[in-house]
């Protein structure tokens, strides 16, 4: 029976992960919760176990390695192992690079401690057990891992470097038997792009980008777990991801282009 890791479960798309894994697998899954929200966790569990799962609640804080740790110790003292880890926890920002004040920089290196630093403890944590059920990791970066998008430097540099760790990473572990997909949504309807943090880095409240495309959080979970069933390399989610990342070689001017229109204008850059 696969026992599954999922941080950031308390909503969207590792909420949704959580309860299309319970639908899949039923009894047979052991799903174990993270997220520093226990009430909310509370509420996604009791939606899994509904659809037959069993679940384990880890109230979990990605950016203390030490909270990793025990996160993936108490999974495989409770469960017996550990088969998948889902590095979904994140947190969003949309700031133009001038308008964030000298004394508040620091909470970029705050946002890459949870989109980077915490999939990259969790990971570290996980790896000896993954190895020994030749089991999978399942990264979340972003087009925004891809393609870089105005407004967007602190998030981009985090997702950017999440792609270039787990792209490593697969082929330092290629002989293991440990698949690692990486995951490249496009805009996503969920409460995280109004959480996002704004030039001072506080909550937002809005998002900056363009959502009349926005993909469910349902159709985004369901090809994360197909890709991951499959031990698919990547899963590129929209045809404009998928054209741009090949165009960007040919006419980069273009592909800057395209991300510029993708942004609300009122949040574009000033000339």
């Amino acid at each position: 029976m696969p026992n599954i890791i999922i941080t950031g479960a308390s909503e969207g798309i590792g909420a949704e992960l959580a309860r299309q894994l319970a639908r899949r697998h039923g009894l047979q899954a052991m799903l174990v919760l993270a997220a520093r929200n226990a009430n909310t966790l509370q509420s996604v569990s009791a939606e899994c176990k509904a659809l037959g799962a069993r679940t384990l609640i880890l109230p979990t804080d990605v950016t203390d390695p030490a909270q990793c740790q025990h996160l993936v110790d108490t999974t495989v003292r409770e469960c017996g192992g550990l088969d998948i880890l889902i590095n979904n926890a994140g947190v969003s920002a949309h700031a133009n690079f001038e308008d964030v004040p000298a004394d508040k920089l620091a909470w970029y290196e705050q946002l890459m401690r949870v989109n980077l630093w915490g999939s990259i403890y969790c990971t570290h944590a996980a790896m000896p057990h993954l190895k020994q059920t030749q089991g999978r990791i399942v990264a979340l970066s972003s087009l925004a891992g891809l393609v870089g998008i105005p407004g967007r430097t602190a998030y981009c540099a985090s997702k950017f470097a999440m792609t270039g760790f787990f792209e490593a990473l697969r082929i330092e572990l290629k002989d293991s038997g440990v698949s690692v997909t990486v995951a490249y949504p496009g805009v996503v309807d969920t409460q995280i792009r109004r959480r996002g943090l704004n030039a001072m880095g506080e909550t937002a409240g809005e998002s900056g980008l363009r959502e009349d495309h926005a993909m469910t959080t349902q159709e985004c979970a369901r090809l994360i777990i197909y890709a991951m069933v499959r031990r698919k390399r990547e899963v590129v989610m929209t045809f404009k991801g998928k054209w741009g990342r090949w165009v960007k070689l040919l006419a980069p001017n273009l592909v800057d282009q395209m991300a510029l229109a993708a942004v609300k204008a009122n949040f574009r850059p000033r000339a």
